[in-house]
């Protein structure tokens, strides 16, 4: 028997009570295990919609969800949430404890793990986000990107099969968007973990393997960072932007410079940039 996804949406449609219009229409898609998938689109297109879907935060009209081969309904919803946990846009509205050690501990109370294991667990997850030495202090007291390593760590300490960031990162910053980024990446490589990135900021695209484009509440397009950014026009037209890096690429051609491949990276740019000139 093949194994199955680590999610799956089947045939999902989900309409808001007093709306006459609906958020997802007849959506269907699947995140691989260990795989890493942003979800992409302009703000109504439904995206936030599909993350409280996958923790079953929400339930849809018609259609079924599966997380690691179970029916997110109310009968194992505690088991779902188990196997994907979530990390939303505002952690304050996350935190129970009055300590980030208290906060950590919370969620491997509620799942009955005994002390020994939860101490085991504390200390990695705080290492992981690299927070070490700040087990006692008061979460709200902490910067924008340390509340949101500190939501993290809460989740990693419950050791889900996927990580679900629905706009983690909105509220900070360049740099702190960043951190968050590389700590998800850090953990990503220590430990086998799917991660869903939901999101309006496409740099954070570039961490994914595959790309998830939703428009008008339905799946636009599939396919590989680069295969997306390549997409520069249609983008424009759904109402999203590209970097400055994928700019910068098209502007060049249109000077009849012809790059290889889509760059994604300042690095990649230089890269083709070098080999372009090599040839002339």
């Amino acid at each position: 028997m093949s194994t199955p996804y680590d999610i799956e949406f089947k045939n999902v449609s989900f309409q808001y009570p007093q709306s006459d219009e609906w958020a997802l229409k007849d959506v269907s898609f699947h995140i691989n295990e260990n795989e890493w998938v942003a979800v992409i689109g302009h703000n109504g297109s439904g995206k936030s919609t599909i993350a409280k879907l996958m923790n079953g935060l929400l339930t849809p009209q018609h259609g079924h969800i599966q997380v690691k081969g179970m029916e997110v309904n109310e009968e194992n919803i505690w088991e779902v949430r188990k196997r994907a946990g979530m990390v939303f846009q505002n952690p304050d509205n996350q935190f129970v404890g009055t300590t980030v050690i208290d906060d950590i501990a919370f969620g491997l109370e509620n799942h009955g793990f005994l002390r020994d294991e939860m101490l085991k667990r504390m200390d990695y997850s705080l290492k992981a986000v690299n927070m070490e030495g700040y087990e006692n202090h008061e979460p709200h007291n902490l910067s924008g990107g340390q509340k949101q390593r500190v939501a993290i760590a809460s989740v990693l300490a419950v050791e889900p099969d996927i990580l679900i960031l629905d706009e983690a990162t909105a509220m900070l910053d360049p740099k702190g968007r960043r951190s968050i980024m590389e700590t998800v990446h850090h953990v990503r490589r220590e430990r086998e973990v799917s991660v869903i990135t939901i999101t309006h900021d496409l740099n954070e695209v570039l961490f994914a393997d595959r790309v998830i484009v939703m428009n008008d509440g339905k799946v636009w397009r599939e396919g590989t960072p680069r295969e997306i950014f390549n997409l520069h026009e249609e983008l424009n037209q759904i109402g999203l932007d590209t970097p400055f890096v994928t700019h910068l690429s098209s502007s060049l051609k249109a000077e009849g410079i012809e790059l290889g491949q889509e760059p994604l990276t300042h690095k990649e740019l230089m890269d083709e940039l070098w080999t372009f000139y090599s040839r002339t």
